[in-house]
């Protein structure tokens, strides 16, 4: 694999970019500005498996990216039991798409794993998250230099797992699907997505859920560097 893979694709939420180490300290600020009385840790409980549930509908299509972004502290705060206009949902939702990029853990050892893969290979992102708020994410967290490429969903007009979003990512690295590999924290859309395009694909899997054993896997971006 080391001698025929040039280039290596990654996804950003959730496997170079701590998402949800970094989200949580976004709304905290928000928290503390209009709701002290929620604690952020009841808020993230709540809030996190609606996420979740929204993104899986907004990568298929059947919700839009301000559905999205309503629909997911619409429900929060009704389990929370805590009244909100919808004026109030929009003004979050900007703050905390303005608040997220100011917070940039990333995930152990992504420096030190980017600065030894860039030296032999062409590394690239493909992400399903919104333009602007990922090149602040590359940008503000210094790890943008380290990519040829970076392809998100709303400039290839699809998402992961769409074979489009992948076909576009290919061509503007100019890659062959043969020489590259796609390194995800996402199953269905970084994994399964890859392969069904037709390339390699290694599974990050920091919390080791089981997955059938054919699928290559890490526990931790160190492990990167035995396998290139």
């Amino acid at each position: 694999m080391k001698k025929r893979i040039k280039h290596i694709f990654f996804d950003l939420d959730h496997t170079l970019w701590d998402f949800d180490k970094n989200s949580e300290l976004a709304f905290e600020r928000i928290l503390n500005n209009y709701f002290p009385n929620i604690k952020v840790e009841d808020f993230i409980t709540v809030y996190s498996p609606i996420n979740q549930s929204c993104w899986k509908l907004y990568q298929k299509d059947e919700i839009t990216h301000q559905e999205l972004r309503y629909k997911r502290l619409k429900e929060t705060f009704d389990i929370l039991e805590q009244e909100i206009s919808d004026n109030q949902i929009d003004v979050i939702s900007d703050e905390y798409i303005e608040f997220l990029p100011d917070f940039n853990h990333l995930f152990d050892n992504a420096i030190e794993v980017l600065d030894f893969l860039s030296q032999k290979y062409q590394l690239h992102i493909i992400t399903n998250g919104f333009a602007e708020v990922q090149h602040k994410k590359l940008n503000n967290s210094n790890i943008s230099h380290y990519f040829k490429t970076i392809t998100n969903s709303e400039l290839a007009g699809a998402k992961k797992p769409n074979p489009i979003i992948f076909e576009h990512a290919l061509k503007v690295a100019n890659a062959q699907k043969k020489e590259s590999i796609m390194i995800g924290d996402c199953l269905d859309a970084d994994v399964n997505g890859a392969l069904d395009f037709g390339i390699e694909a290694i599974f990050f899997n920091p919390n080791q859920i089981e997955v059938i054993q054919s699928i290559n896997q890490i526990a931790n971006l160190a492990q990167l560097k035995k396998l290139f």
